[in-house]
């Protein structure tokens, strides 16, 4: 029976975000991992780009409404076994470093259940390098040219950062240097072969438009947390020996721009992607695995690598760093490796091994509760509060969920069998995942500096070096201002000889007077050239400015046109996006209207299924009972007619035994009629009788095909059995010699259901007037049986004639002295004798005896 459905409750209205801003829904992508052997039983199958099929195995049968079910899930993309990192970097790494480039954060974990390939997809393996050297080496060869030096980016210790000059940071350095602490990994140092192959990527990708005018480093840090504590991987402890401490735990704590960071975390500022993975490799190394039923090195951990980048730009001369903390830009990348999710009756934990599979699944039960949360939150309207703070790894990401940076999760899966349930669970978790929506982070503002300032100020260094060289003139910049003024002095006329070596000497110091003069006046041309071309300078000035600000004003006017026109597109997005939004929930209440008339239409096709073959096996039923009815049908049809010839072969053999006693009446009546008179009839005595054979006359005897009549025991059929004796009222007694008696008989005059409750056989006995003129009782026997109703029911199965017959007179014989009578007197004697004693003799139809009691029997019906 098919149980009522309750109606669907109603939606509460969406409500108008906070912020108009425009989101994106977090990017979620399935990689399936390889079967570690080829005859393993594979549950998920890739459907296409976007769409896997996962299916119980054999042995685990899920039945929905009697059917077998194989479930779906989307995703924005789907990557099969054989697809490369190379590609999967391209797809789902690439875009968040260049948006680590551009100044926004970003956030790339791996989900999944324990060993299908998260930990290979984030660092790889040898000679085939992960998401994590893929995006170093992206990083790396993007902003190779225009790094800072050491130390002119300091970070501080409340998750922001510093900028100092290049004597500061020179300083620092040297100071670094001086201290026996252990330095920072050098690029210049040999690799590590353990992981020489991982950084090995030879694809140089790099992001394609990186500004020219910024300078960056790279800092690295690298945590764990276990447990639900947070731990620094990067941290230099000092070893005792006899008493080693445990690592210490880390706080978390939010920044003035309601950022969170892990207070007292290393970070480390590299310069290369070999230097930035060897750190990396020294905090892998300390990263908490165990081995378990389910994987060999399973991680007992979620780790954390954040990548953080800072820029600033040049300042005008494209020279140093401008020295402004406000024109600063510090963006985030982190990779989350997150521990997998296991059943601990399948992994066999015990111990700490048991205690860390609780922390790990209650972890990601968080992030799963505030994934639903975000999610009905944003379709609902609602304003529930998220719990972010019930795990340290929800609450160490709760910005980039509030619209900090673009969100990306990598589901990875491993379609062997035995991991079908964890698997649906984890499709189950990425599904409800893309429909969280994450606000785009905004674009950094400009500085307002001159674009390309770095290369123009080289070019024009170089240029400038390259024409002092032609003329000879000194190449460094300290001496450019006194070869300017050397210039001019050469332009004047030369000084004469000055030295009086005689008192009379008048020609020394009129010359002296003349170059003076001539100079005086030179200097007087150059004045006044200068004045004027001074003058023309600020005519054009002038003309300069009138120009800019008409053409300020123009730019203002088309900037307020522009203004009014995006202030009108923004009005129209508005529209358009609770447009959307309306069409979106309309979109969702029809697909989930749709989904119920699906199941409804399951239902009633499996209900019309069901019916139909009920119908099919009625009507199978009614075809077996058709053939059985058409061979009861025949069955009695080949009785009754049967039984039709025997009752005409027993009224021929009546008609013509009839007949046989008309001829005997005549010839006894011929006999009589011819007899003399004086001749007193001799009567045979009882011994003649004896003696003599008893012969039939040569009326036509019986017909010989008739079929014989079954012979019927009344007495012995009645014995043991009860019986309703029916007489009606108006029955007349025959008083005839043989009467009907039954034993065990209940006589009433009427039937009643009471009388028939109590017996198992009926005799109704009817008479009626014979054409002859005399009384025929007839004995009519049948069964009687309980219908379904509770009542009784008689079937009739035979009918017995008792008939009686009166000669009209007596019939002598004709001459007794004949010793010798005829065969026609012998027969009129025996029927002389038949008729003047009233005897009846029972006998079975067709028998030679003559007329008597008949008993005609009609066989018994069997129920069907």
């Amino acid at each position: 029976m098919k149980s009522a459905r309750a109606k669907t409750p109603r939606r509460p209205a969406l409500k108008k975000p906070p912020n108009s801003s425009l989101k994106d829904p977090v990017g979620v992508y399935c990689r399936v991992r390889p079967l570690s052997r080829p005859d393993q039983e594979c549950c998920i199958e890739v459907i296409n780009e976007t769409t896997v099929q996962i299916h119980p195995p054999e042995g685990y049968r899920i039945f929905r409404n009697g059917e077998y079910r194989e479930t779906q899930y989307s995703f924005k993309e789907v990557f099969g076994t054989l697809v490369v990192q190379k590609e999967l970097f391209d797809v789902v790494a690439k875009p968040l470093v260049e948006d680590l480039i551009r100044g926004k954060n970003g956030l790339l974990f791996t989900y999944g259940v324990t060993g299908s390939g998260k930990t290979h997809t984030m660092t790889g393996s040898p000679g085939d390098g992960g998401l994590l050297p893929r995006c170093l080496d992206m990083i790396f060869n993007s902003i190779g040219p225009f790094q800072a030096k050491r130390f002119v980016f300091k970070l501080d210790d409340k998750n922001g950062v510093d900028v100092q000059c290049e004597v500061d940071a020179l300083l620092e350095r040297q100071k670094r240097d001086a201290m026996p602490v252990p330095k920072t990994p050098s690029g210049k140092r040999q690799i590590d072969p353990e992981f020489a192959d991982m950084i090995n990527v030879q694809d140089h990708c790099k992001v394609e438009e990186v500004d020219e005018d910024n300078v960056y480093s790279v800092f690295v840090s690298y945590i764990e947390i276990y447990n639900n504590y947070i731990y620094d991987l990067l941290e230099e402890a000092p070893f005792d020996p006899i008493k080693p401490k445990p690592p210490q735990s880390k706080i978390l704590r939010e920044d003035q721009n309601h950022n969170m960071y892990v207070t007292g975390c290393t970070e480390v500022e590299v310069k290369s992607t070999e230097e930035a993975f060897e750190v990396f490799w020294r905090g892998q190394k300390k990263r908490r695995i165990a081995n378990t039923q389910l994987n060999r090195e399973s991680s007992r951990s979620h780790s954390v690598f954040i990548i953080k980048l800072a820029q600033a730009p040049l300042d005008a001369d494209g020279d140093n760093v401008l020295q402004e903390k406000e024109q600063i830009t510090l963006s985030q990348l982190s990779l989350v490796d997150l521990a997998g999710s296991e059943r601990t009756n399948r992994t066999k934990a015990e111990g700490n091994r048991l205690r860390e599979a609780g922390n790990i699944n209650q972890s990601l039960m968080t992030l799963r509760t505030c994934i639903e949360v975000l999610r009905e939150n944003q379709m609902y309207g609602t304003n529930k509060m998220v719990p972010y703070r019930d795990s340290k790894l929800t609450h160490l990401f709760k910005n980039y969920f509030d619209g900090e940076g673009k969100v990306r999760m990598i589901v990875c899966v491993n379609p062997k069998a035995e991991d079908y349930e964890e698997s649906l669970q984890v499709m189950r978790f990425a599904e409800m995942t893309q429909e969280v929506e994450v606000a785009r982070p905004v674009d950094r503002p400009l500085c307002g500096l001159t674009p390309g300032r770095r290369f123009r100020n080289a070019a024009f260094r170089e240029e400038l070096s390259r024409k002092l060289e032609m003329r000879g003139g000194p190449i460094n910049g300290e001496t450019e201002e006194q070869s300017v003024s050397e210039m001019f002095l050469q332009n004047l006329p030369p000084l004469p000889s000055c030295e009086l070596l005689d008192v009379n000497d008048d020609q020394t110091l009129p010359k002296l007077i003349e170059v003076l003069e001539k100079r005086h006046k030179l200097r007087q041309m150059l004045s006044e050239e200068f004045a004027k071309n001074v003058l023309a300078f600020k005519t054009m000035l002038q003309d300069f400015d009138s120009s800019v600000v008409s053409k300020e004003n123009y730019i203002q006017g088309k900037l307020s046109e522009k203004e009014k026109t995006i202030a009108g597109q923004k009005t129209e997005l508005e529209r358009l996006e609770k447009k959307i939004k309306t069409l979106e929930y309309k979109i969702e209440i029809l697909e989930k209207t749709a989904t119920i008339y699906e199941e409804d239409k399951r239902n009633l096709q499996q209900e019309l299924e069901s019916q139909s073959q009920k119908l099919q096996r009625q009507a199978s039923d009614k075809r077996r009972l058709e053939a059985r009815l058409q061979g009861m049908v025949a069955e009695t049809t080949m009785k009754w007619e049967k039984e039709c010839e025997r009752r005409v072969a027993a009224k021929q053999l009546e008609m013509q035994n009839k007949l046989w006693v008309k001829d005997e009446k005549l010839k006894q009546l011929k006999a009589i009629v011819t007899e003399p008179k004086n001749e007193k009839p001799e009567r045979p005595s009882r011994e003649r009788d004896r003696e003599k054979p008893v012969q039939r006359s040569v009326s036509p005897s019986p017909v010989p095909n008739a079929p014989p009549v079954r012979l019927r025991h009344r007495r012995s059929r009645s014995a043991g059995e009860r019986w309703v004796d029916h007489k009606p009222p108006s029955n007349l007694p025959t008083e005839t010699v043989m009467q009907p008696h039954v034993p065990h008989a209940i006589t009433v005059a009427a039937a009643s259901e009471k009388a028939l409750a109590k017996c198992d056989k009926y005799m109704l006995t009817h008479q009626e007037l014979a054409s002859d003129g005399e009384i025929e009782t007839k004995l009519i026997k049948g069964d009687v049986f309980k219908t379904r109703g509770g009542g009784q029911a008689v079937q009739f199965t035979e009918i017995e004639t008792l008939k009686q017959e009166s000669p009209t007179g007596r019939k002598r014989r004709s001459s007794p002295s004949d010793p010798d009578p005829p065969k026609d007197a012998a027969d009129s004697e025996w029927t002389d004798v038949e008729t003047r004693c009233s005897v009846a003799v029972e006998m079975r139809a067709g028998s030679t005896l003559g007329p008597g009691y008949q008993h005609h029997a009609q066989p018994k019906r069997r129920k069907p």
